[in-house]
This record gives C-alpha cells, sequence and structure tokens, in this order.
C-alpha cells in the first residue's frame, strides 16, 4: 500500500478520536462581498464527527404569523417516509479558513497522545496544501468560491441518515452549482424551515368544561385567534437562497379514548369553516342540538380513571422560493391528551 493511502486512513482513524477532546478548530464571520476579491467570507464553526471535518449551519429563520402560544410543538409528517433531512452541505470555510482550521488541528498535541496533531495535520494538508486535489489552501481563490461542509440538523443530528453526509470540506466556485445531491437547496431550506414551524398545542375548549355527561354532547371548538396560518422563511446568507415554508390548519380529530362513545361528525373529523374556525362555541339555546364538532360519551368513567381524549389538528404544508420553486410538503400533525371525567346522570334540567 502506497504511503498516502496508509497516512489518509491512519490519520481519520486519529481524526476521529481526536474530535472529542479538541474544541472548534475555525470560527470565522462575514458575509457576501467579505473576501478579498468580492466573494464572501464563511461564518461557521467548525468541528470533526467521524473523521469529517463539519460545519455549523448559517441558515437563519424567522416566523411569521404565528399564534403567540405560550405551548407550541413541531410537527409530525402525515407521511411515515418522509422527514425533514438530518443533513446537507452549505458554503462553509473559505480558504483561510481551512487554512486556519489545518493549523487548529496540528495544535492538539498538548490533548492527547504526542504525534496525533501532527499525524492528522499532515492529512488535512495532503488534501488541501498538497494537490489532492488542492493546493496552498486555494487561497489564490480567497473570494472566489467557498468550500462547502457537511452540516447536521440539529433536531436530526442522532438520526442515521444525518451521517450520510460524509464528505470532507470540497471547494465551489462563486456562481457554480455543486456537483452533490446533498448540496443546500431552496426546497432543502423549506424541508428545513418544516421542522421550525411552531405550531400552537392543542388545547380545545369544551363545553360543558370540566365534566361531561352521559348522552349529553359536549361541544368542541378551537380558538380562531391561534389556529391560524403561520409561515417560518429560512434563508443562507450571503448565497440569495431563501425559501417559505407555510402551515395552515384544515381539520381537527376527535379520538374520545373509549370505544363506547360518538363523535361529531361520525367521522370524527371536524373541518375547518368558511371563516376559519374549527368548531362552534356553545351558547345558550343550543342545549337541544347536536354540536357541529364534539363527543358524546355513553359510559361514565369509573374507576380505571378518566377518558384520554386525543385532538389533533391536521396542518397543510406548502413552500415558495427567491427562484420561483415551490410546491406541497406532507401535511403535519399535531396533538394533545387531555383527560375527561364523565358524570352518571340521565336527565338535566336545562
Amino acid at each position: 500500500m502506497r504511503r498516502t493511502k496508509v497516512l489518509r486512513a491512519v490519520g481519520v482513524s486519529l481524526l476521529a478520536v481526536a474530535v472529542a477532546a479538541v474544541p472548534a478548530p475555525a470560527t470565522a464571520g462575514g458575509g457576501r462581498n467579505g473576501g478579498e476579491k468580492g466573494g464572501y467570507e464563511g461564518s461557521a464553526e467548525g468541528s470533526g464527527d467521524g473523521g469529517v471535518i463539519r460545519a455549523e449551519t448559517r441558515i437563519r429563520v424567522t416566523t411569521n404569523g404565528g399564534s403567540g402560544a405560550a405551548t407550541t410543538g413541531t410537527l409530525t409528517p402525515s407521511n411515515s417516509n418522509w422527514t425533514p433531512p438530518a443533513c446537507w452541505y452549505e458554503p462553509s470555510f473559505s480558504p483561510k479558513e481551512i487554512e486556519t482550521t489545518v493549523k487548529l488541528w496540528r495544535s492538539i498535541d498538548g490533548f492527547l497522545l504526542p504525534g496525533v496533531g501532527e499525524v492528522v495535520g499532515n492529512m488535512l494538508d495532503h488534501r488541501y496544501k498538497d494537490g489532492h486535489p488542492y493546493k496552498n489552501y486555494n487561497l489564490d481563490k480567497q473570494g472566489e468560491g467557498m468550500f462547502w461542509a457537511a452540516v447536521k440538523n440539529l433536531k436530526r443530528k442522532d438520526d442515521p441518515e444525518a451521517n450520510a453526509c460524509d464528505r470532507q470540506p470540497f471547494w465551489v466556485d462563486e456562481g457554480e452549482p455543486p456537483n452533490e445531491p446533498l448540496a443546500v437547496s431552496p426546497q432543502v431550506l423549506a424541508e428545513y424551515a418544516y421542522d421550525e414551524l411552531p405550531v400552537p398545542g392543542t388545547q380545545i375548549e369544551t363545553a360543558p368544561a370540566g365534566k361531561s355527561t352521559v348522552n349529553l354532547p359536549t361541544w368542541i371548538w378551537l380558538d380562531k385567534a391561534r389556529f391560524r396560518k403561520l409561515s417560518v422563511t429560512a434563508s443562507l446568507p450571503g448565497t440569495g437562497l431563501s425559501a417559505t415554508t407555510t402551515a395552515e390548519p384544515v381539520s381537527l380529530r376527535i379520538e374520545p379514548g373509549t370505544p363506547d362513545a360518538r363523535t361529531y361528525p361520525a367521522s370524527g373529523v371536524c373541518e375547518i369553516d368558511e371563516d376559519g374556525g374549527i368548531g362552534e362555541p356553545f351558547a345558550r339555546g343550543k342545549a337541544d342540538r347536536n354540536p357541529p364538532c364534539g363527543v358524546g360519551y355513553l359510559r361514565a368513567t369509573g374507576a380505571d380513571g378518566p377518558y384520554p381524549l386525543r385532538a389533533t389538528v391536521t396542518w397543510k404544508i406548502s413552500w415558495t422560493s427567491t427562484d420561483g420553486q415551490g410546491g406541497d410538503l406532507p401535511d403535519g400533525t399535531f396533538g394533545t391528551t387531555q383527560d375527561v371525567t364523565v358524570r352518571e346522570i340521565q336527565s338535566v334540567n336545562r
């Protein structure tokens, strides 16, 4: 086996061990037009994981139309075969930052066994300095492009797919599309924003409140002020890439928590009204009507405790972007469970 192959194999193994004891090797700030030749500098913190130099994402998110609810949650995609991306590649390091990264790796000898930093540094120099494939860290191209690095979605860092982005940082000329299917794109930004949608907790309003009565329907509705359309915009500074993901509530599913119950409507799915509401608040004079959204319990609760009433809102998800791309993403759901006690009273004065 040639010496370079041995060096690379040993270096990767040592790098994987070394990263646990070494702080982030490179930090830089900037933005477009920050480079010496009119390009842009990076704004990433480098780290190592499994022998791969990675970066922390520079994606920024803003929320519009939020409910202001104290409790929010993350959507669960209705399509169990789809999840937001666990990793991708994005522009992260300028040539100067790669050079700094390698030099910092050489300084780890004080943390671990003597010689480790030198071996890892030699491995990185072999790639970024000695022409395999980059010469002198591409310093002559400062401001003309970036090294793209692997990034993990922090909300999905424990997913096995988070390790699918296992390339070392690679060079991309400014204005050129990266030859990498997992490179950040408007759709990746839209899917990342999916995870950032702050949907309100599904706290339903009920009447009667607190306790229900056998054979007497309980009216259920949602607060219109909280359950309204909201969106998250994800953008990557210095690239012009931006996407907005929008969530709109469309229905509420009621699960009584016992087979001894009937739902209104019979499907248990309460669709959104023309005015944007779901269900209808109970009011005086409606006692003889069935609710448009509700539940009627046929048996009182007993020694087993209250019934777990589950309320789940379905949100329709769509996205748009600055380059005209867009479309739909899988519907998302978010629900909560609350206890309901049912009294055994057959007749009530109204």
